[in-house]
């Protein structure tokens, strides 16, 4: 859930400030801002434990580093968790007490309501660089290794001790909890190359570190926590209280310094659903995330995150949101199970394709861009049902419900940006029993011919937000007006294969 947009025209989109859903480039946790050093960040050059010392370098734990990092952002006034949108009154605050207390947490909520995301900020608190021993599987500090080897290494090369730097990004590792996670996968196991190397089992550096001990110095993020069997889930008590970790019969005493942090959702978070109290009670705080509690925040939400290659009008943007908020509250839909954030992008994405799909049928030539009409709405409900949890008593109702949702978010939103309008000129085309017939095998420019003059449409398109110039544009608001209409009973529309046809 993130905010953040750019002004200017693109081949792809058209003019993006009136009309288009703007392109976000995929990060490498996912889509998002990436956090990554600006192009003047250079590395740290202290190679050796004694010029790290000279250079004035300190030793902080991982959550001091945050608690400090975040402190000085709330001071500055700078964005603390750049991206994310509609948590700011009621998650991140929460989130920031959680950190500033030290504590290992927990997200609850429903599927795409950003948890992960979310998580995936926490590690642009950390510093940018930061040393570690070099070649050492769990990062230690120079100043403080605590693996067999480091600490053998540190004894015999006392102030030559090689230092490498890690930047923040690769200081955040996650899981994604899964029933064949095993123990050895998160915390470690013994090493079988190392053994017929000629180690003996009683020498500790036979262990293969697991996620884990690796991202130690670090945040670590198990997704879907309630996912892993219980006794996998057992493993992780000593790491979030004791700060160590056990592996088969060795007594590994490592204190890690990381910051754990997990989501779940809310039905299995509980004891009677997939979580050991234990483990429950060792998080140090859980915070409840939320679906966009408002319009606007849905509307930001889809602007950002759809990657989109033809124009999407304002208008259908609000259609699309209106319809998953509609579909989000309908008692049709199972709401334990929640109407994902993803299911309004994939749906402004889908009408954008279908835009761009009944162009290259149509034969419009590649150098205009298109613009997604109301006509190019339908598919989605045959695209999306897939991401909707109906209840059982809908069952083979999927379709019905969704286009009723649908046809209520059009005359919604129509109410809202033309329910005023004086569209007396567009009403006068049909006082004389005219047609017009649209659909995804009608082009814009044949749209506008069919239609023919109508008095008022500047107005019409200023209400919409839309360029007076494009006849793309003027198409997608006409048609829009057209359908708008016929939801009023003001027209009448016959539905024919792959065509409307508007009529009094």
């Amino acid at each position: 859930m993130r905010d953040r947009g750019r002004e200017g025209t693109d081949a792809r989109h058209g003019d993006t400030r009136r009309r288009s859903v703007e392109p976000v480039h995929d990060s490498p946790v996912g889509r998002g801002p990436r956090i990554a050093p600006p192009a003047s960040s250079t590395q740290p050059a202290a190679a050796t434990l004694a010029e790290l010392r000279e250079s004035g370098c300190e030793y902080r734990s991982v959550k001091a580093e945050i608690r400090e990092n975040l402190l000085a952002r709330i001071r500055a006034g700078e964005p603390r968790f750049p991206g994310i949108v509609g948590f700011d009154e009621s998650v991140l605050p929460h989130l920031e007490r959680a950190l500033l207390a030290g504590h290992d947490l927990v997200l609850l909520g429903e599927r795409g309501q950003g948890k992960t995301r979310l998580i995936r900020t926490i590690a642009g608190l950390l510093d940018e660089w930061t040393p570690v021993v070099a070649g050492c599987e769990i990062n230690d500090h120079p100043y403080a290794p605590v693996c067999v080897r480091c600490v053998r290494l540190a004894a015999e090369l006392g102030e030559e001790l090689p230092v490498a730097w890690r930047h923040r990004d690769q200081r955040y590792g996650e899981k994604l909890a899964t029933p064949d996670t095993s123990v050895g996968d998160l915390i470690g196991d013994i090493d079988p190359v190392k053994v017929a190397e000629g180690r003996t089992l009683g020498d500790p550096e036979t262990v293969h570190f697991g996620l884990v001990p690796r991202a130690n110095r670090g945040v670590f993020s198990v997704n879907e926590l309630p996912d892993l069997a219980e006794r996998i889930q057992v493993s992780l008590l000593n790491v979030l209280e004791e700060r160590d970790i056990q592996v088969r019969g060795y007594a590994l005493r490592l204190p890690l310094d990381i910051l754990l942090v997990a989501s779940a959702n809310p039905e299995d978070y509980t004891n009677r659903g997939r979580i050991i109290t234990p483990l429950k009670d060792r998080f140090g705080a859980e915070i409840r995330t939320h679906y966009p509690m408002d319009l606007e925040t849905e509307l930001r939400l889809i602007r950002q995150e759809a990657e989109v290659f033809a124009g999407l009008p304002e208008h259908l943007v609000e259609v699309i949101a209106r319809f998953t908020r509609l579909v989000r509250d309908s008692p049709a839909a199972d709401s334990r199970s929640g109407v994902s954030a993803r299911f309004a992008i994939a749906a402004a994405e889908t009408v954008a394709a279908s835009a761009l799909r009944r162009a290259a049928i149509n034969g419009e030539s590649p150098d205009t861009p298109p613009v997604a009409r109301v006509c190019d709405l339908p598919p989605i409900v045959h695209t999306l049902r897939g991401k909707v949890e109906f209840e059982v008593s809908e069952e083979g109702r999927e379709i019905e419900v969704l286009s009723h949702l649908l046809r209520r978010a059009t005359a919604e939103t129509f109410r809202t940006r033309l329910g005023g309008a004086d569209l007396s000129g567009l009403l006068a085309r049909f006082e004389e029993g005219a047609t017009v017939e649209s659909g995804e095998n009608v082009s814009a420019a044949e749209l506008l011919r069919r239609i023919g003059p109508v008095p008022g449409l500047a107005k019409i398109m200023e209400r919409l937000g839309m360029s007076t110039e494009s006849p793309a544009d003027a198409a997608a608001a006409l048609e829009f007006a057209l359908e708008g209409l016929y939801l009023m009973r003001r027209l009448s529309k016959d539905e024919l294969d792959g065509a409307t046809v508007y009529r009094t």
